[in-house]
């Protein structure tokens, strides 16, 4: 079959609520809660196809999960910049690779406002018990958790000196931890902890310049948050001279000259207790960090030019040869006392999508990692499950199937750090539908599928959230 990979590159208009879906297998009888995925929905503005991946508007796909009862909701998120899009067929602020619709003057005006998209389609987080889809952005899009319906808007900027913040974020215990940049000619990200129900305390701020790095997504470990100072970032000058133009975030998105390192930030006192140097690198995402005899082991998805983001554009992943960019799941080993980083490859690419079991290993020494591997096309083939520090790999594939995210759900009787289950919303391109698969952690046997009515385009990030115990089981 020749670019059954397109179809998750597709826009789905259809908006089904609380359907029950088919099931073959056998769920596990422990899986009780509800699954949310977040990612791309409708591609088109008007009559223009968006340019990249990441500007598509965001659409929830949500799963009420209790054994083989699995009732399937999927909601595109009503922000203003869906709003605008749907009502007046524009763009209302620049999105990642799209120009803001209108004259250059307006643009112009856009920019220098401080104006950001509002379309969430990277994740979700709860907060003070609410649901957020989220993006970096200002704003999270408050969520119903059981019908999906968008019920409000947060300022997760507010009590921070900063324009926006990252769509990763970890929550331990209630308890966040995040980043929040500040962009312009004194650009800066600023490490912050929030208390449920309580204003953020900011605990570091890394400062840049006009050309900073871009970071998506920042490492925890019992004593460190890591934050990652890439070789790529948007130059904020050249974007600001260019945005009237139609110039965008992907087209000022250029080689920085400054060394990449990972910064050290102790999370009690917000010191920086290391900045260590490395060979040119972009990272999206991270499975894991740990400390061990001197040294910070990071494990994460590392690119090594710029396709890592110039490559996501529509109209090449849509293409029958699509050159998608190459990340490699690698190994760091970061000296504390002074040095340059190790670097080794673990598991090599395209893969994306790294997880673990977060709840009971993040930030400390772990065994086991979880990727979505591309073996042709421009979405996923298989599901890999790698050890880190060994060649033990397992995989899982089915022929014309599209896996996404591999989410970790861990068995409440289980003693093992891989007992439990991995779901994955995934696209089957031969019956032109979505399936959720419930895999083995262990073995990657596939225990159930549940079909789903309608095909969906490939999603970004999701969480489970047990009915009893809601915690983030993912980055």
């Amino acid at each position: 079959m020749r670019n059954t990979w397109k179809q998750g590159l597709e826009s789905q208009h259809e908006e089904v609520s609380d359907e029950r879906l088919p099931v073959e297998g056998s769920f596990p009888s422990w899986l009780d809660g509800t699954l949310v995925v977040n990612g791309p929905g409708v591609f088109e503005v008007g009559d223009r196809t968006v340019n990249h991946w990441f500007d598509a508007l965001a659409m929830l796909r949500g799963f009420r999960i209790r054994g083989d009862a699995i009732r399937y909701t999927n909601r595109l998120v009503r922000s203003e910049d869906f709003r605008v899009a749907s009502r007046e067929g524009r763009v209302r602020r620049a999105l990642p690779g799209t120009p803001a619709s209108g004259s250059a003057l307006r643009r112009l005006y856009l920019s220098l406002a401080g104006g950001f998209q509002d379309n969430p389609s990277i994740g979700v987080v709860r907060l003070d018990d609410s649901m957020y889809a989220v993006t970096e952005s200002p704003i999270g899009i408050e969520i119903d958790p059981h019908t999906f319906h968008t019920v409000g808007r947060r300022d997760l900027t507010a009590g921070l000196d900063a324009d926006a913040t990252l769509g990763h974020t970890h929550v331990e215990e209630g308890v966040q931890w995040g980043l929040a940049p500040s962009f312009g000619r004194k650009s800066a990200y600023t490490l912050f902890r929030r208390e449920p129900n309580e204003p953020p305390e900011a605990l570091t701020r890394l400062r840049f310049g006009s050309h900073p790095p871009y970071v998506h997504a920042f490492a925890l470990t019992e004593r460190y948050a890591v934050v990652p100072e890439g070789s790529f970032g948007v130059d904020f000058g050249d974007l600001l001279r260019g945005v009237p133009w139609g110039r965008t975030f992907l087209d000022a998105f250029e080689r920085r000259e400054a060394t990449p390192r990972f910064h050290v930030i102790d999370r009690e006192t917000g010191a920086r207790t290391a900045a260590v140097p490395t060979e040119p690198f972009f990272v999206y995402h991270f499975a894991n960090a740990f400390e061990a005899d001197g040294t910070i082991v990071l494990d994460c998805v590392v690119y090594g030019d710029l396709g890592a983001i110039t490559g996501l554009t529509v109209e090449n992943l849509r293409s029958d040869d699509p050159d998608v960019p190459r990340g490699d799941f690698v190994r760091y080993r970061l000296p504390l006392s002074g040095g340059r980083a190790e670097r080794e490859t673990v598991y090599p690419g395209p893969a994306e999508f790294p997880t673990i079991n977060y709840a009971a290993v993040n930030g400390r020494r772990y065994e086991y990692a979880y990727l979505a591997s591309i073996d042709r096309g421009s979405l996923p083939t298989a599901i890999a499950k790698v050890r880190p520090g060994t060649t033990e790999t397992r995989r899982w594939s089915r022929f014309g199937v599209h896996p996404g995210e591999p989410l970790f759900v861990p068995d409440p009787n289980g003693d093992a750090e891989d007992d439990g289950v991995l779901l994955s919303l995934a696209l089957d391109s031969r019956a032109e539908r979505s399936v959720l698969f419930c895999l083995d952690a262990a073995t990657l046997t596939e225990r159930a599928r549940a079909v789903l009515p309608h095909r969906l385009p490939a999603g970004f990030h999701g969480q489970f959230y047990d009915a009893d115990d809601p915690q983030r089981l993912m980055q």
